[in-house]
């Protein structure tokens, strides 16, 4: 079944003040969801947590299945304005300070993993839409370096799709699992990978 957050009208708030209460609510809808999962957390839960009345929760989100969608999009939003790498002088760099940007919102977004896994079950489109929009966003970066020069020719699809497993696996093995960003060298071997592949060097 589609859930409502996809058929009823998005209920957005027209003040600061009432933005500040939206993002209250987020904010505790992702503790709650990530420490609890989708089916264990009820909208009392969320606004408790954001110390709210369940009537303020329905001025911003008709349902908990809404709010949950907004939150995958927001999480979504904001993992890829953390990717970007802005500051990087070419692609090589742009993937080191991508992927540990990747690692420091999985540290600081600890439901990240548990979110973002449950959303196939409660909409499956919303889940793909938060990779796909992802990898597009990394294909047309590698597109973009290819035409300056600054990488090999490949088919940036399949590269951008690799890539984002590097990231997750790392962030799933270190961040999540072990609570801890991996050390500098890990990253520095990661990154060897990446730019040299795994054929041995030849004299």
């Amino acid at each position: 079944m589609m859930p409502k957050a996809q058929v009823l009208k998005e209920l957005m708030p027209v003040t600061a003040r009432g933005e500040a209460t939206r993002r209250k609510l987020l904010t505790a809808a992702e503790e709650e969801f990530g420490g609890k999962g989708f089916h264990a957390a009820s909208v009392s839960s969320i606004t408790s947590r954001a110390g709210v009345g369940q009537g303020t929760f329905y001025l911003y989100f008709h349902s908990k299945e809404e709010v949950f969608v907004t939150l995958v999009r927001d999480i979504g939003r904001k993992l890829r304005k953390q990717m970007l790498g802005t500051a990087a002088v070419d692609r090589l760099e742009a993937e080191r300070l991508s992927l540990k940007g990747f690692l420091e919102f999985t540290q600081a977004h600890p439901g990240l993993y548990r979110i973002v896994q449950e959303a196939q079950f409660v909409d499956e489109a919303v889940f793909r839409e938060f990779y796909e929009r992802l990898a597009k966003g990394y294909s047309d970066n590698l597109s973009e370096a290819v035409r300056r020069g600054e990488i090999a020719p490949g088919d940036a699809e399949g590269r951008a799709w690799a890539l984002m497993g590097i990231g997750h696996f790392l962030g799933m093995h270190w961040c999540l699992w072990q609570g801890k960003m991996p050390e500098d060298q890990v990253i520095d071997d990661v990154m060897n990978m990446v730019s040299h592949g795994l054929a041995q060097a030849h004299a």
